[in-house]
């Protein structure tokens, strides 16, 4: 599938996401589209992005989450030379935490 119609195909999430503002509804849409191991995979592929980003190696990933060097190496591309949103998610998380330990709650 070319990557614009992939776009396409998804689209009509991304946008009911992007209205949804509250966590546990974010959750519960997702729990009924996804399967319980498609969100692990969702989280373990994001849990190893911000390994990446502290400069974790790949052994130590692989160990800890289980994923293929394949599969890390696929993230890492993402993260620092395609479209980077790993590193701009990983950032607004990072902005988030710090407002949370200010006392700021978003959610």
């Amino acid at each position: 599938m070319q990557e614009k119609e992939l776009e396409k195909q998804f689209s009509e999430i991304c946008e009911i996401l992007a209205t949804i503002n509250n966590r546990n509804d974010i959750y519960s849409f997702l729990r009924d589209l996804l399967s319980k191991n498609e969100i692990l995979e969702f989280s373990n592929r994001f849990e190893v992005a911000k390994m990446l980003d502290d400069k974790i190696s790949y052994v130590n990933i692989e160990g800890k989450t289980g994923m293929s060097s394949t599969t890390i190496a696929r993230i890492s591309k993402f993260l620092n030379w395609e479209n980077k949103w790993y590193k701009n998610a990983i950032e607004l998380l990072k902005a988030i935490s710090k407002k949370h330990h200010e006392g700021h709650h978003s959610w």
